[in-house]
């Protein structure tokens, strides 16, 4: 893969900075981002460095201080900006329920959630191009699939860590490379005429759509994120069965049938397994062992839940589809 186009000053400055072709370029300091698209590409690239790299950027650049400076200042803008969205939703309530009772609370947060409903739209309005675009805005993540949550498992306790792998071993296909959840997007990308390289729709992708990517690689990168993470992986776990039914028969409606209904039909089994485990085993027993994890724990999962709400508000706007 090779570094995304730039989308403004800062990740102009970035890209030519990591550019393996020229190691002395841009060592000026980094210039202030002419957007919130700016910025997002930029994080996601500079995050990208902790995966799989670029084919015309240093490996050298992930530990460059010029450069992590840059990540740190991008994280700390993200977060903040996401800690604001989850402090005016909880409002002046404690957000930190009893460490038994997290659970409860993520049932009850997911519950609540109203956001707008891609898979209902793909279920039952969608054309071919809009499924096509949800696809290409999804393998920005399905293609790296997991991968952000595992970077989590050696900063948890006993028991989240036997569940998170529990959880991550069906993620990579139970040792089965065929089975991997990421190539299994990836033959279904195939089996609709996409592009399934890792990395291929960067450029295509939607503010939304990095930041939604930013936050679980944010997340998954930084100890003091462990609770932030697991809740993410619950929130998403609990709210991706039956989404995945309702997907696949849309894709099934359209003709789209094959490898990318097989993806969706894989999850509605295994996403109603994970749901308990994230929710019970893994954030139940975080907060149970490190109690200050339960409110960690709910900001996460509230982030899962707003920004994939923000995504698909972003794909109505642009479709000019009543959310």
């Amino acid at each position: 893969m090779r570094m995304p186009k730039p989308r403004g000053a800062l990740s102009e400055w970035l890209v030519a900075r990591l550019a393996a072709a020229s190691p002395e370029a841009s060592r000026g300091p980094a210039p202030a981002a002419d957007s919130r698209d700016d910025e997002a590409i930029a994080l996601w690239t500079l995050h990208e460095l902790s995966y799989r790299g670029f084919e015309d950027a240093s490996d050298r650049g992930e530990r460059e201080p010029e450069v992590l400076v840059v990540r740190h200042l991008l994280e700390d803008a993200l977060e903040d900006r996401l800690r604001s969205r989850w402090a005016d939703e909880a409002g002046s309530a404690d957000p930190a329920p009893a460490a038994d009772d997290v659970p409860a609370a993520l049932e009850a947060l997911v519950a609540a959630d109203d956001g707008p409903s891609l898979a209902d739209h793909v279920r039952r309005h969608a054309d071919v191009d809009q499924v096509l675009e949800m696809l290409r805005q999804r393998s920005v993540y399905q293609l790296k699939e997991a991968d952000p949550t595992t970077w989590v498992v050696p900063r948890l306790p006993t028991r989240a860590k036997a569940a998170l792998m529990e959880l991550q071993f069906d993620e990579y296909g139970n040792g089965d490379p065929n089975r991997l959840h990421a190539h299994l997007f990836a033959r279904g990308l195939e089996s609709v005429g996409l592009r399934s390289e890792y990395g291929a729709y960067v450029d295509d992708a939607l503010p939304e759509t990095l930041e939604l990517n930013n936050s679980l690689t944010m997340f998954g990168l930084h100890r003091r994120l462990r609770g932030a993470a697991m809740g993410h992986l619950a929130a998403f776990e609990m709210t991706s069965s039956i989404p995945a039914r309702k997907i696949a028969q849309g894709l099934g409606r359209l003709g789209l049938d094959g490898a990318m209904v097989g993806y969706y039909d894989e999850h509605v089994e295994a996403d109603a397994i994970h749901e308990q485990v994230a929710a019970h085993d893994i954030c139940g027993t975080l907060a149970e062992d490190e109690p200050e994890q339960a409110a960690e724990i709910l900001f996460g999962a509230f982030t899962c839940l707003d920004l994939e709400s923000r995504v698909a508000g972003a794909l109505f706007s642009a479709w000019g589809v009543d959310a």
